[in-house]
């Protein structure tokens, strides 16, 4: 396994680079009214994380629905999931996924669904657009609410609309390299004019005024535009990773320890200017990578046994990466012994399904999910960074060739 430094380093993800004159003191339009304007939809609330985001959601379903207390969620997700519904004084209930892919099992979620479930949340992994209709249907039925979690989807689309929007509320995360960044930063939306105004009620009474917490995140966000680069991203990303693998922590090497400690406050103005001058040039970077995602995706779909997820019928998601499917754990091991912390802008989405964190065992007990823990073993992913130019793509597919034959 190679943990040596490389003379480069590509991101995992293709993040919106920030340019110095998007640090000029005011934006040309107020960044809640931007984004608005970007998602096509009437207002949208800024929060200081996509974690927070859910957390002023969840807050609000819980008073609008008092006595239902659990939340249902894919078993392959984030671990900030389960602790932003901890947070909340609320339960997690891990729902499986479907054999091979991210999306909610309908047959697991209908046993799962009840008088006691707040909420079900499908999930928009890495930009692909997860199947809603019978999670809609399933969730209706029982009087649950729908939130889709879009972290990772900020601009994708379904049926022609953004992500977020078939259900009752949606959040995207603007953490760094999650395509346009406030460092860390998040978005929540909701279709119904009254839920979008009861969601703004709640915010105003959880996020509580903590500026020496922003003045670190506005420090972050220029550390982030000087760093964010294949040359400043092997300092600061490259090397904790390779550290990480040579522990043999892979929990640490996929950015997967979180606190339950979650860090609320509001966000500047300075930084949401910051953000509106960056998303001026979001649409055309997300076009040209969804360009070079086409271009290159016949060439992954060619390797033998290996599956590259796309979006089902309907959604058009966004591209900051690839997802793959191995044959089998032992295969996806094999190439990650060779590329993850090769520099080359191979990871993994999350180390492992849910239920298999430690550390969040006082959260989830003795809950599985036989399909989330195939699907974690099997899953790796591929930068589509415009920084990984074609000869070191070829070497990924020289290495994915090699260990799939």
């Amino acid at each position: 396994m190679l943990h040596t430094d490389p003379p480069w380093e590509i991101p995992p993800t293709a993040g919106l680079p920030l340019r110095w004159g998007d640090f000029l003191p005011s934006g040309p339009i107020g960044f809640a009214d931007a984004v608005a304007l970007f998602l096509d939809v009437p207002a949208v609330g800024i929060e200081c994380s996509g974690t927070v985001s859910l957390v002023v959601i969840l807050e609000t379903l819980k008073r609008l629905s008092p006595g239902r207390r659990h939340v249902i969620v894919p078993a392959y997700s984030c671990p900030l999931v389960v602790l932003a519904i901890a947070h909340c004084g609320l339960e997690t209930r891990l729902c499986d996924t479907v054999a091979g892919g991210f999306d909610l099992d309908p047959s697991v979620l209908g046993r799962l669904c009840g008088e006691e479930t707040l909420a079900v949340m499908p999930t928009h992994l890495g930009g692909r657009v997860a199947a809603l209709d019978a999670v809609i249907a399933i969730a209706r039925q029982t009087g649950a609410y729908v939130v889709e979690d879009a972290a990772q989807a900020l601009g994708a689309r379904e049926r022609g609309r953004s992500v977020g929007l078939r259900g009752d509320a949606g959040f995207f995360s603007l953490a760094a390299g999650k395509g346009l960044t406030l460092f860390e930063g998040g978005v929540w939306i909701a279709a119904d004019d009254g839920l979008r105004a009861e969601i703004a009620r709640t915010r105003e009474t959880v996020v509580p005024k903590r500026f020496f917490r922003e003045t670190q995140r506005c420090l972050e966000l220029l550390g982030y535009a000087a760093f964010y680069g294949p040359r400043g991203l092997r300092l600061v990303y490259g090397r904790p990773l390779r550290r990480a693998l040579r522990a043999g922590d892979d929990i640490a090497a996929a950015g997967d320890y979180f606190s339950p400690d979650i860090p609320i406050h509001p966000v500047s103005a300075w930084r949401q200017a910051v953000g509106a001058r960056a998303l001026a040039r979001l649409p055309a970077f997300q076009r040209s990578l969804e360009a070079q995602a086409q271009a290159r995706l016949p060439r992954l779909q060619h390797l033998p046994g290996l599956r590259v997820l796309t979006d089902g019928g309907g959604g058009r998601g966004n591209w900051p990466l690839f997802l793959l499917l191995m044959p089998d754990r032992a295969r996806r091991d094999a190439a990650m012994a060779r590329l993850w912390g090769s520099g080359l802008g191979v990871s993994r989405m999350f180390a492992h399904a849910l239920q298999d964190y430690d550390y969040l065992r006082p959260w989830i007990g003795a809950q599985t999910a036989v399909n989330a823990r195939d699907f974690a073993d099997r899953m790796l992913t591929v930068s589509n960074s415009p920084w990984l130019d074609d000869g070191r793509f070829g070497r990924i597919l020289d290495v994915l060739a090699e260990v799939c034959s």
